[in-house]
């Protein structure tokens, strides 16, 4: 029984091993990874050796500065591009002053005319009656003449025509120019005042509300300057407009007057006492300051306007006052011209548009209501259509050909 177990335990050895045997055949046979690869090792560069361990150099061509040769006469030479200067703007050559409102009456008589020409037809008429004269006195007050003159006028033009009794075209036209002349004053000084001092340059300070063309006419009133051959420093004191200051710079550039300016927001006084001072320092002949357009119903803008006025006047006396009128506005503007009256000494009245209005009477009334001549008009958006007034031309262009 013990040799039959024995036996068995044999031939189970024996049957694994033979079939580990064939396990083993059929399984390929791996090859051996190969041995890592030794470290390269790379040497640090050589130090140069100084002294006696220093090997010999070698040899370079070398070439004397003779042996060197320079450009010949022909040979160009790359210059450093020159970059383009920026032209200065040319200075232009206003028109002469002189004589302008009779050269620009064309474009007046387009506008006034029908005042004069109504007043003729009327004075036409071969019965003067009361409802005659009434229209006469409506045509007057409708042109903005103003009560008073209206009536002035009206009164004068009856005792003239009875007197005259007949009435041609050619005599009434006459009587009619002389009386116009009468009431707008032909003798009444219009010169802009800008002599000065010995020392010290005119000093003209321009007013007026916003939207009147204040700066226009103060660029303006600088190309009558020089036109009349005088100096010009401009001072831009409309420091609550951003663009005022531009504007008034870029006028004087045209003629070539210097603008005296300030921040933005600034302080006016200030601006317009550095521009009197730069005046009198350049020996400049006129100083013309632009104040900021003031609303005549802001006590308190209206007050630093007399600031302005005051503080120019440490330098020497202010020679003239323009204040700037719209002729457009009418008697609205009558009502402007009375505040600034109260706090600036008004010498002279600018009217501009007047070109733009009918109502040309308006020259009459604020004279009558602020007893200061008119000097200046503008009759037009041209550089130079601001004109010395002359009472002659104007009533000619009222009157027609």
């Amino acid at each position: 029984m013990e040799f039959v177990i024995l036996a068995l335990v044999i031939a189970l050895v024996a049957v694994g091993a033979i079939t580990g045997l064939v396990v083993t055949g059929r399984r390929k046979k791996r090859p051996a990874p190969p041995p890592p690869a030794a470290p390269t090792v790379t040497a640090p560069p050589a130090e140069p050796h100084v002294g006696e361990e220093a090997g010999p150099s070698a040899p370079e061509e070398h070439r004397t500065i003779e042996e060197v040769g320079l450009p010949g006469a022909g040979a160009t030479v790359a210059e450093p591009p020159v970059l383009p200067v920026p032209e200065a703007p040319p200075v232009e050559v206003p028109e002469p002053a002189a004589g302008r409102l009779v050269r620009l009456r064309s474009r007046l008589s387009r506008s006034q005319n029908s005042l004069g020409k109504g007043l003729l037809t009327l004075l036409s008429r071969d019965h003067l009656d009361e409802d005659t004269w009434e229209e006469i006195e409506d045509t007057l007050l409708t042109a903005d003449v103003g009560v008073a003159p209206t009536q002035e006028l009206v009164e004068r033009l009856r005792q003239r025509v009875k007197v005259l009794g007949t009435r041609t075209p050619d005599e009434l036209r006459a009587l009619l120019r002389a009386e116009l002349l009468t009431l707008i004053g032909p003798d009444l000084d219009r010169s802009v005042r800008t002599e000065g001092g010995l020392e010290t340059p005119g000093v003209v300070m321009v007013v007026g509300v916003n939207g009147t063309g204040k700066t226009t006419t103060t660029g303006k009133l600088a190309r009558v300057l020089v036109a009349d051959g005088r100096s010009v420093v401009l001072g831009a004191a409309d420091t609550f407009r951003a663009a005022a200051a531009d504007q008034l710079q870029t006028w004087g550039e045209r003629v070539g007057a210097r603008t005296v300016r300030g921040p933005e927001a600034g302080d006016p006084a200030s601006v317009a006492y550095d521009a009197v001072r730069e005046g009198i320092a350049e020996g400049a002949d006129v100083v013309l300051v632009d104040t900021a357009g003031r609303l005549h119903t802001k006590t308190g803008l209206m007050d630093e306007l007399g600031k302005v006025k005051r503080v120019v006047e440490k330098h020497g006396p202010l020679d003239e006052v323009l204040l700037v009128l719209d002729a457009t506005t009418g008697q609205n503007g009558l009502v402007q011209a009375r505040v600034f009256a109260e706090v600036v000494n008004i010498t002279g009245i600018v009217l501009t548009k007047l070109d733009g209005t009918a109502k040309g009477g308006i020259v009459i009334a604020v004279q009558r209501e602020l007893g200061v001549p008119v000097k200046l008009v503008g009759l037009g958006e041209g550089p130079d259509d601001l004109a010395p007034f002359e009472p002659e031309a104007f009533v000619d262009a009222l009157l027609g050909e």
